[in-house]
């Protein structure tokens, strides 16, 4: 069986429609597609149906499907049921909105933790404690979850529940990440989380997402066939793996791009490493201090992995027969990574690549090593990067040096950091600016073009042989008109009319 066959690959015959010209020419006129076992194996006028499952697509336009390179699908399904504390702008807003959403009578179950996500606390005038989250919600157990999930915010009742020994600050990095993780095991987490998976599978295929590399901490790799088989079915799934699961996926001899279980919709993805840590958390590994660093007590960030243990890492990586994802954010931790991914011969990609030092572009492009990006960030870090890197800011989200450098991108969202949405990374990637300001940093757009091929897994123009996760829709992304704010206000408004993934129908409207 094939990484694009399975048990539930379908057949299908979709008449009258225009391909979007997104890599290679396209026929002038309308066409027929016809798709056997998930692949298209026909493109051409007047095709005659071989009793398959046909479909009018009235003159419109066919691309192929969209995905997302970088997700944490089990937070971004439990995110929908925590307190947003997203807008928050000093520690006691934050508490204040967490206050006003306690449910009611949550005293009665001393044991369950109230969640919240989305605090930014870089700009905030005081740093998060305990103690401002204690004096609103007293006895109450409450985490909440950072907008980079690179720290948690915990009242002192949390800390007891989790079996923690308490403290004033946040619990960041190497600390936070086993209570991150345990945060999807709570008590009632488990029918959150389903509910969660549900809804979150039902908005991707309404936007045309066709597929996800999962990148949540645990056993996604073994967990994700049950799922999918209990009829989470409508996505693709490349499932990754952390260093402390490592040994199972190892036991197992499981290499990435190997189908998991027998829908063909699970295919094994890569070893990710998160080696520093982030802007608003101000841990990213920098070659120089933060510009704020005076209260820091790691002004260059935070090294989560040595260069030997990242070397190890790769080694047995490579050895194994998978790919690396490197979380590198900081410029430092960027070149580690090129190190390592140099000295062991791995392959696979950095994820967010946030800040890069330009030297080591071209290094990139030599050794293979993707950029894996979430332009939806440079939206949100925009302030935040003005405040701590001035000195750098030219050298942040690079997408154009990377692109024009031969870096592949693969366009992402880092859900639930960013909403898990294809459109909106495309248009962050199209127009810099969220807001009514001018872009920031515009010589460092992608075209829409650009931004739309780095979202569709490599796949281009549709043709035979193209994997038949398929979107049809009104309009030709690629003659949307107007200037870089015209399109990416189009674009994000696009929605298709019938999404497919591998020869079946998922959604139409």
């Amino acid at each position: 069986m094939s990484e694009w066959e399975g048990a539930l690959a379908g057949s299908a015959l979709l008449r009258d429609v225009r391909l979007v010209p997104l890599t290679q020419a396209a026929p002038a006129g309308p066409v027929d597609v016809r798709v056997r076992r998930g692949r298209v194996v026909q493109v051409g006028p007047g095709l005659a149906p071989e009793g398959e499952e046909t479909h009018d697509g009235g003159g419109r336009w066919l691309m192929p499907g969209l995905w997302d390179q970088h997700v944490h699908l089990g937070q971004a399904a439990l995110t929908r049921t925590r307190i947003d504390v997203s807008a928050a702008q000093s520690a006691p807003e934050a508490a204040a909105i967490v206050a006003r959403a306690l449910p009611a009578g949550e005293h009665a179950e001393p044991w369950r933790v109230i969640q919240g996500f989305g605090q930014r606390p870089a700009l905030w005038p005081q740093q998060p404690t305990a103690a401002a989250l204690d004096e609103v919600v007293g006895d109450t157990p409450v985490v909440l979850v950072s907008g980079d999930a690179h720290h948690g915010w915990l009242s002192t009742a949390a800390f007891h529940v989790l079996g923690i020994p308490p403290r004033e600050g946040i619990l960041e990095e190497e600390e936070w990440w086993p209570v991150f993780a345990r945060l999807s095991s709570l008590p009632g987490a488990e029918q959150l989380l389903d509910a969660g998976y549900r809804a979150t599978f039902a908005d991707c295929a309404a936007l045309g997402l066709v597929g996800i590399t999962d990148l949540e901490m645990g056993e996604g790799w073994s967990e994700w066939p049950g799922r999918v088989a209990d009829g989470l079915d409508t996505m693709r799934l490349r499932p990754g793996v952390y260093r402390q699961d490592l040994a199972g996926v190892l036991e197992a001899g499981v290499r990435t791009g190997d189908p998991l279980g027998d829908s063909g919709l699970v295919t094994m993805g890569p070893l990710k490493v998160i080696s520093d840590g982030s802007l608003n958390t101000r841990t990213a590994f920098c070659c120089e201090p933060f510009a704020d660093s005076g209260d820091l007590a790691e002004p260059f960030g935070v090294q989560n992995v040595t260069p030997e243990e990242l070397r190890w890492l790769l080694d047995q990586a490579t050895d194994a027969g998978l790919e690396a994802a490197i979380h590198a954010i900081g410029d430092h931790a960027l070149a580690d990574a090129l190190d390592a991914f140099e000295q062991t011969g791995a392959r696979g990609s950095v994820e967010h690549a946030q800040l890069v030092r330009l030297g080591d572009v071209p290094r990139m492009a030599a050794l293979g090593v993707r950029a894996s990006v979430q332009p939806v960030h440079l939206w949100d870090d925009r302030d935040v990067i003005d405040h701590c890197w001035p000195d750098r800011a030219q050298r942040c989200f690079p997408l154009a040096t990377m692109r024009d450098a031969g870096v592949e991108l693969a366009l992402g969202s880092d859900a639930p950091v960013a909403p898990l949405d294809p459109w909106l990374a495309v248009a962050a990637a199209v127009h810099r600016s969220a807001d009514e300001r001018e872009p920031w940093q515009p010589q460092e757009a992608l075209t829409l073009r650009g931004a739309l091929a780095a979202s569709t897994d490599g796949q281009g123009t549709v043709a035979p042989g193209s994997r038949a996760d398929l979107l049809l829709l009104d309009v030709n992304p690629l003659d949307l008109e107007g200037d870089s704010r015209a399109q990416a206000d189009a674009v994000r408004r696009l929605r298709p009319l019938l999404t497919m993934v591998a020869g079946r129908v998922v959604h139409t409207r």
